[in-house]
């Protein structure tokens, strides 16, 4: 029951991006077109998955016994950095079109503070290796499910007679707040 609030909360609830306003930065710059927010999305839940995946051994196994607990953050940025670099030599050999379209937000992850966030709250919640590895995958699937929502809300915009006082970054942040708003009604779930 304890790995159904997590996934609930992670993806809905608790939205990294709605509900705790981590991660606003790709998610306002790379939401244009769906394929390019799809393809952000999914790199930002594999390097939030991985990085809860690597973080946790090494907070508990290394860092504890050595009691530099207070290292925490410069340990997990080196290891976000490391894994977002795996990222974009992967895309660019294998996907040179999505590398392009995601242009500078890709080397942005490792200083996405999503990601970042996402780690370091699943040791101060307490969780477990599973629970913290649900927390991550669960709360990535909810970055990109709320910026691919925002991704064709805009690709609809385009098309829409907007006043020209709300063209353009405005009318993106009305749309992101309104569904800040919505994602709100997720919270009788859990």
């Amino acid at each position: 029951m304890n790995l159904f609030v997590i996934i609930i909360s992670s993806m809905l609830v608790s939205n990294v991006v709605l509900s705790q306003f981590l991660g606003i930065c790709p998610f306002l710059g790379v939401s244009k077109k769906v394929g390019t927010a799809v393809g952000m999305g999914a790199a930002v839940t594999f390097v939030i998955t991985i990085a809860c995946m690597i973080t946790y051994p090494i907070y508990y196994a290394i860092l504890v016994p050595l009691k530099l607990e207070y290292l925490q953050t410069i340990a997990f940025i080196l290891i976000i950095a490391a894994l977002v670099q795996f990222v974009e030599m992967a895309l660019k050999k294998f996907m040179p079109s999505l590398h392009a379209s995601l242009g500078v937000y890709l080397p942005l992850i490792t200083t996405n503070c999503a990601v970042l966030g996402v780690a370091i709250n699943n040791i101060s919640d307490g969780y477990n290796f599973i629970e913290s590895l649900v927390c991550g995958f669960c709360t990535a699937v909810g970055f990109l499910i709320a910026i691919t929502i925002l991704a064709g809300i805009r690709e609809r915009i385009e098309y829409n007679d907007v006043p020209k006082s709300f063209r353009g970054t405005p009318i993106v942040l009305v749309t992101a707040s309104l569904m800040a708003i919505a994602f709100c009604g997720f919270a009788g779930l859990v």
